[in-house]
C-alpha cells in the first residue's frame, strides 16, 4: 500500500478543485425539483464544469458514462441520469467530482424533494451527522480506524445500517487513492494519520439492512431489503489540527443570506 503524502501546493489545487465540486454541488441542489429528469441534472453539471475550465471525475472513468451520479430513494451510490423522472417524496443522492490542475475534489449530499416522511428527513440528517463525527476524528497522530468507528458508532446509535461493501478513499491526483476508508471499525485499529493524506470520506446509511445489490447495468447499486439509502461525502486534508474540508461550500455574506 502507497500512501501518497501532499505538499501545501498540491492541496491548494485540491482546494480549488474541492471548490469547484462544492459550488456546483450547491447549484445542483438548488435546481432539483419534482417532475424534472437526471439527466437534466447531468447536464447542469457539465455546463458548470465547462464554465470553470474543469473536467469531470467520474466521466469516462471505467466506463462511466456521465458526470454526476444521481441514485435516488433505495439506490446508494452510481445511479446513471438518464430519463428517470424526479417526484415529490424522492430522497436523491448527487455523487459529484471534478478535476482541477490535475488533482480531484469529491464530494456528494442527498436531497429531500417535496415533502418526505419521517424516517427519511432522519436518514439524511443522520447521514450528514455521521460525515461530521467522521471528520472529527480525523486527526494526525491518531488511526483510521478511528473515523471508520465514529461513522459506524453514530449511525447504528440511531438505528441505521452503514454499507460495508462501498468505502470512501484516498484521492489526489487520481481519483481513487490508497487507503480505502471504511465506514465501519474499531477506533485505535489501522493505518495512523499524517499530515498531507488527503481522503475522501462517504458515509453510505441504509434505512433498513446495510447489505446491497449491484444492478444488471453494473454500475448502479441498490439496498438489497429496497430500504431508503442516503449518502454524504467531503474530501479532506488531515493537518497538525482539525482536518480541513476542501469541498466545503464557501459561508454566504448577510446579504446573500437575506435574500433567501
Amino acid at each position: 500500500m502507497v500512501i501518497t503524502i501532499k505538499n501545501e501546493a498540491e492541496i491548494a489545487a485540491m482546494r480549488r478543485a474541492g471548490r469547484v465540486v462544492a459550488d456546483i454541488l450547491e447549484i445542483l441542489e438548488a435546481s432539483i425539483r419534482p417532475g424534472m429528469k437526471t439527466s437534466e441534472l447531468n447536464d447542469i453539471a457539465e455546463r458548470e464544469l465547462a464554465a470553470r475550465g474543469a473536467r469531470s471525475s467520474f466521466k469516462g472513468y471505467h466506463g462511466y458514462p456521465a458526470s454526476l451520479c444521481v441514485s435516488i430513494n433505495d439506490q446508494v451510490v452510481h445511479g446513471i441520469p438518464g430519463t428517470r423522472t424526479i417526484e415529490s417524496g424522492d430522497i436523491v443522492s448527487l455523487d459529484f467530482g471534478a478535476i482541477v490542475d490535475d488533482y480531484n475534489g469529491d464530494a456528494a449530499l442527498t436531497v429531500a424533494v417535496g415533502e418526505v416522511g419521517l424516517q427519511a428527513k432522519r436518514l439524511i440528517q443522520t447521514t450528514t451527522e455521521a460525515l461530521s463525527a467522521g471528520i472529527a476524528a480525523a486527526r494526525a497522530g491518531g488511526r483510521l480506524g478511528d473515523i471508520s468507528a465514529a461513522i459506524q458508532r453514530h449511525a447504528e446509535s440511531r438505528g441505521f445500517g452503514v454499507v460495508r461493501e462501498y468505502t470512501g478513499h484516498g484521492i489526489g491526483r487520481a481519483m481513487h487513492e490508497e487507503p480505502l476508508v471504511p465506514n465501519f471499525g474499531h477506533a485505535g485499529e489501522g493505518l495512523q494519520l499524517k499530515p498531507g493524506m488527503t481522503l475522501a470520506l462517504e458515509p453510505m446509511l441504509t434505512a433498513g439492512d446495510w447489505r446491497t445489490r449491484l444492478g444488471a447495468d453494473g454500475w448502479v447499486v441498490t439496498t438489497a431489503d429496497h430500504s431508503l439509502a442516503a449518502h454524504f461525502e467531503h474530501t479532506i486534508a488531515i493537518t497538525n489540527g482539525k482536518a480541513e474540508v476542501l469541498t466545503a461550500r464557501e459561508p454566504k455574506t448577510a446579504a446573500e443570506e437575506s435574500a433567501l
